[in-house]
Formats: structure tokens, C-alpha cells, sequence
């Protein structure tokens, strides 16, 4: 007993340091990932909630992309303010924002690709060169990408380019990596063991645990993971293809179409290839329907079920009030109610009939 350490995974001492399962996991996300070291906490917003703790102090700031994650911002809001640590939000599409918005005072810079909700793709490797360049940490959420879109800690942007790592890679693997819809889970991944163990000893005096059986289930989906990733890209794309047709439409937000914000540079993270792209896409409704017809939309679809999840089974989908989620409304956003489509497994042909029947009942 007293030659075990739990730091080092060289013995099992305690259920919170983690089980037999549970190592496993951690490595073969660190396989999927690129990375070397690996903690498992209850969820997503917990990884994120875990990073803010470990690294900032009062008198910090974080700064964060105006289209991240809903919670994460709302944790720095509320949390984070509370305890004296400062905030700024900054535009993801423009690096020179994030530029000038780094201050002596900035200890962590939160990045997402693509952005919640609108999927705007930014320049993930510029935002990255200018945190090394200010020394400092970088996170970034990569529960859309999985692990498959492209590899956070060798982001290249061409055969000429130095590659770039993330300081940490966050991930829900309640989505893809689940694949079932019923389980939550979140990942922190790191490259540096200095850095590991200052995620890991806080996640230790917060008693952040997975239960064994969760970690079960996980590990029984990521041998599908590449598969169903591959089906939902798929589908997705045929639907927002068909979408960009409809006139009810005034823009499909969607990574892998030209029109989609940010496009050149998820063209160009994926290396010129027509790499992946997630099964997430959205619509945003013309101004002429009100907020009650979007709602009305929504309610008529049958396969398509109102949740605000995804990576599952089930396709889901879900209206925003966009102009209460960002700080200005995006100028590369046209006006109008936006919905967020999460596409499931089921085929193709019913999903796209089943929009249209909804949209007929909207035009009548």
C-alpha cells in the first residue's frame, strides 16, 4: 500500500482515481485523439468547468468565441465572475480580434470548431499560432470534430506548415463516441505531462468520478465510432444540399458547403481532402415566418424529435433564439429564426420527406 501511486496509474488505490475500465478508456481516447494522457469526468460542461479551475486564479481572464458553447459561457458569467475571474468574448471569424483581445492578464483562450449552434468553421490554426505566440493556454472543444475531423494536436494547414497542437482537447462523449444517447461522459486530453497533472490534481479534490458501467458502454461503442460518424456526414450533407433549394430558407449553415461560413478554412484543416463534417447542420428560417410558424415547423415533423443532444440514433431538432446567444448578431449570419438539425441514422429519404411534409404544413 504504501509503494502505490494513483498519479502515475501504477496501481488501482481508489475508485475516483480510476478502475481497469476506466484506463483503458483513457488510452484509447489518448489513440483516438493524439494524445498522451487522458481524465474522464462526468460530462462535457464538467471537462470544461475541470480546465477553468485547474488554470485560472483571481485576477485571470479567459477569453472565449462568441459562438461556443451555451454553458461555458454561462459558467464564466456566473462562476468564474463570482470567484474574481474576468471574461471577454471575442469574434472566432476574425484572429485579429482574438489578437488584440489577449492581454497580460489572459491565462486561457477557449476555442470551437466548428461553432455552436451556427457551425461557423474558424482558422483554428491561426487562433492556435497566436496562443503560442502570447504564451498562452489554449483548450478547445472538440466534441464536433470526435477525433476524426481533424487531429487537434497536429493541425496542419498544408505540406509547408509547422504543425500546431491544442494544450488541451475537451470532449462530450455523451455524442459520437457514445453513440447511444444515453450516457454522459467528457474527456480532458492533454500532450504535456506537467500540464496533465495540474488538470488531474484538481480533478482529484473535486471528486470527479465515471461510473464503471458508463465507461462500459463507451468503450463498447468506439469501435463503431468511425463508422457512424462516416453515416451521419453522409446524410447530413445530402439534407443540407436538399435544404439549400428550399425557399423557406435564407441560409444553410453547414461547414462542408461553399456558402457556409468558414468553409475555405475546414476545407483547409482537412488538408484540401473533402474531409468529415458531423451530422449537425441548420437552417435559418426567412424573416417573413414568426418564431410561432418555426415552432409550428418543428412540431410537425414526426422523425425528427425536439431535444438538444446529438451524436445518437435519433435524428433531433431544435429552435434557437439566436440574438439571445450572441453578443451581436453575426454579420455573416442573414436575419431570421434559426434551427439546428442533428441527423441520426435513419435513412436519407425519410428524414428529407419528412421535412417537406413539415414545411408543407408551414407554407399552407
Amino acid at each position: 500500500m504504501r509503494h502505490f501511486e494513483w498519479k502515475d496509474k501504477s496501481a488501482y488505490t481508489y475508485g475516483l482515481h480510476g478502475t481497469p475500465s476506466s484506463y483503458i478508456l483513457e488510452e484509447r481516447l489518448c489513440a483516438l485523439e493524439g494524445a498522451q494522457q487522458c481524465l474522464l469526468v462526468p460530462s462535457g460542461l464538467a471537462a470544461i468547468a475541470t480546465v477553468a479551475l485547474a488554470l485560472l486564479h483571481v485576477g485571470d481572464e479567459v477569453l472565449i468565441p462568441d459562438n461556443a458553447y451555451g454553458p461555458n459561457k454561462a459558467l464564466a458569467e456566473g462562476e468564474l465572475a463570482h470567484w474574481g475571474i474576468r471574461h471577454r468574448f471575442y469574434d472566432p471569424m476574425n484572429p485579429a480580434d482574438l489578437a488584440l483581445k489577449i492581454s497580460s492578464q489572459t491565462r486561457l483562450v477557449w476555442l470551437e470548431a466548428a461553432g455552436s449552434v451556427t457551425l461557423e468553421f474558424p482558422n483554428l490554426y491561426e487562433q492556435v499560432r497566436l496562443c503560442k505566440a502570447a504564451g498562452v493556454s489554449c483548450a478547445l472543444d472538440n466534441t464536433w470534430g470526435a477525433g476524426l475531423a481533424f487531429q487537434p494536436f497536429n493541425l496542419t494547414v498544408g505540406a509547408n506548415s509547422l504543425p500546431l497542437a491544442v494544450d488541451i482537447s475537451v470532449h462530450a462523449l455523451t455524442k459520437y463516441p457514445s453513440g447511444g444517447g444515453d450516457v454522459l461522459m467528457g474527456s480532458i486530453t492533454t500532450v504535456n505531462p506537467a500540464l496533465h497533472m495540474r488538470l488531474k490534481l484538481c480533478h482529484m479534490r473535486l471528486g470527479l468520478g465515471v461510473a464503471a458501467n458508463d465507461v462500459e458502454m463507451v468503450l463498447r461503442s468506439l469501435p463503431t465510432l468511425a463508422l457512424r460518424y462516416a453515416a451521419h456526414d453522409e446524410c447530413t450533407r445530402a439534407l443540407a444540399l436538399w435544404s439549400l433549394k428550399r425557399v423557406e430558407f435564407a441560409q444553410v449553415l453547414h461547414p462542408a458547403l461553399p456558402e457556409s461560413p468558414g468553409h475555405c478554412d475546414w476545407l483547409t484543416m482537412s488538408q484540401g481532402r473533402l474531409g468529415t463534417a458531423a451530422g449537425l447542420f441548420s437552417v435559418i428560417f426567412k424573416p417573413d415566418y414568426s418564431q410561432a410558424q418555426v415552432d409550428a415547423f418543428c412540431d410537425a415533423l414526426q422523425l425528427f424529435k425536439i431535444g438538444y443532444s446529438w451524436g445518437g440514433p435519433i435524428s433531433l431538432v431544435m429552435p434557437y433564439e439566436l440574438s439571445s446567444m450572441r453578443q451581436n448578431w453575426p454579420q455573416h449570419l442573414q436575419n431570421g429564426t434559426l434551427v439546428r438539425f442533428s441527423i441520426g441514422l435513419e435513412t436519407v429519404a425519410d428524414l428529407q420527406a419528412d421535412l417537406a411534409q413539415a414545411l408543407e404544413k408551414l407554407s399552407s
